[in-house]
Parts: structure tokens; C-alpha cells; sequence
């Protein structure tokens, strides 16, 4: 229940959802003059929503800095979070990947180099989805392919959201001998704009990780025109990440997940 109830609360607080609100109550109240003032909020709202310098400035604010692949340490685990495939369209012979993808081929290039010596893999089928598959076992599959060994890949196949990513890939730790409060090192890999959330998750679970975030949203900053003046409905994209990701840290606080 609470992870649909987070999923609408995220709809009714998006960027575009407040201007298209906006603009409509004003449209209906366009005869008063507060009516007038309120259609042009929402239309000077969706103005800066679609601003892509803006929106790049933000993101590059809020997602953390990249890290070398040469400054790493080795580590016995990197822990993946799911968050990369495309679910809603089935498909039995492949992985169909979405802007994510970095998740899992980030991953595949650290153990390939040494950096990681196994691969746990978190994720299951979030919400509503068409395909019968897990994002994990996709995950896996992919990896076994591009020449992972299957016995260094751990699979939890259930968690919906980050919140059960971390509590299910603890009671996995566990059960597979990788006790959490032993001295492995495990490195938490996910998107830049999700890894605050995540690990605060993984914190509250009492698994210790260094993090090694991926899947950049953020852009070098550019002054050019097209980026200070056009509207681009990417922009309407960043926020749209942002405010889903701040709005669920609010609501893993309140739930106590984090």
C-alpha cells in the first residue's frame, strides 16, 4: 500500500502536474482577475520547469560527484540496484535496457577489472508490470552472457522498491555466508540522482558500503543560447527525477526507512 501511496503522492507533486493544474483552474476562472493571475503562474511555471540550464544546474546539485574507476579499492561485493529494464514489453530472448543501463554495464566493467569480485543483483518487478520476468534475473542473464561466472552472481529477485532492496539483500547477505557486520567491503552501485536514498536505506539496514554512483543525469554546464533560452521538454525529465527522488526520501523518513 504505501509504495502506490508514494507513487500517487509523487504524481500529485510533479512540476508539470502543478503548472497543468495551474493552468486550468485559471482557464476556468479566466473571467476574474485572480483567475488570470493564476493561468499565468502555471504558464510562467511550466516556463521554468522547461528550462534546461536551470533544470542541468539542479541536477548537477543534487546528484554526487563521479568516481574514479582507478581510485577504487577491491572489494568482495558490489551490491546493483534494478532500475534499468523495460518491463512493459515482453520479450523472452534478451534484456530490453532503459537509461539505467550503467547499473549493470558500470558493474560488468568493475568486475571485469578486478574491483569487485562478485555481483549481488536487487530488484524484482516494481509496479504493474507486463513482463513475467524479474529485472534481476534479466540483470543476471545479461551478465552470464558478457562472461560473468554464474556462481559470482547473487540474485534477490522480490524487492519493489529501495527501501526492500536493502532489507531483502541483508536477510541475502546472510543466508549466502556475506555477513554485513563481518569485514567484507561491499560498493553500492546505482543512479547518481537515487544513490542519497539508497544509501540511507542501506545505512538504516546496517550494511556497511562505499558507493559508486552511476547513470549521470547532470551535464556539464553550457552558455549557449538554446541552453539558457529554449524550452526543452528534457528539462520537464530532470525535475521530474528530482522531485520524485525528494519526495520519496520525505516519505522513507515518515515510514522510518531511512
Amino acid at each position: 500500500m504505501f509504495f502506490y501511496l508514494s507513487q500517487f503522492l509523487s504524481f500529485l507533486a510533479m512540476p508539470l502536474t502543478i503548472a497543468l493544474v495551474l493552468i486550468i483552474v485559471g482557464y476556468f476562472w479566466r473571467n476574474r482577475i485572480q483567475g488570470k493571475k493564476i493561468m499565468l503562474t502555471g504558464i510562467l511555471t511550466l516556463l521554468f520547469f522547461c528550462n534546461q540550464f536551470i533544470a542541468n544546474l539542479a541536477m548537477n546539485f543534487w546528484e554526487p560527484e563521479m568516481k574514479s574507476i582507478s581510485d577504487l579499492p577491491n572489494y568482495e561485493m558490489g551490491i546493483v540496484l534494478t532500475g534499468m529494464t523495460n518491463l512493459s514489453k515482453t520479450v523472452y530472448d534478451r534484456t530490453l535496457f532503459n537509461k539505467g543501463a550503467d547499473r549493470a554495464t558500470h558493474a560488468l566493467q568493475l568486475y571485469k577489472m578486478g574491483k569487485i569480485k562478485k555481483l549481488l543483483i536487487t530488484g524484482g518487478q516494481g509496479l504493474n508490470p507486463t513482463n513475467p520476468n524479474t529485472e534481476a534475473e534479466l540483470i543476471r542473464d545479461f551478465w552470464v552472457m558478457a562472461g560473468v561466472l554464474g556462481e559470482d552472481i547473487i540474485v534477490e529477485n522480490q524487492a519493489k522498491n529501495t527501501y526492500q532492496n536493502a532489507i531483502f539483500t541483508k536477510n541475502l547477505l546472510s543466508e549466502t555466508g556475506h555477513d554485513s557486520n563481518s569485514n567484507e567491503k561491499f560498493l553500492l552501485i546505482t543512479s547518481a540522482f537515487h544513490m542519497h536514498r539508497a544509501k540511507a536505506c542501506f545505512d538504516k539496514a546496517e550494511i556497511p558500503t562505499d558507493t559508486f554512483p552511476v547513470d549521470y543525469y547532470g551535464e556539464d554546464i553550457q552558455w549557449s543560447l538554446p541552453e539558457l533560452l529554449y524550452p526543452n521538454p528534457n528539462a520537464l525529465i530532470l525535475w521530474h527525477k528530482l522531485f520524485k527522488e525528494w519526495i520519496g526520501l520525505f516519505t522513507y523518513k515518515v515510514a522510518g526507512y531511512i
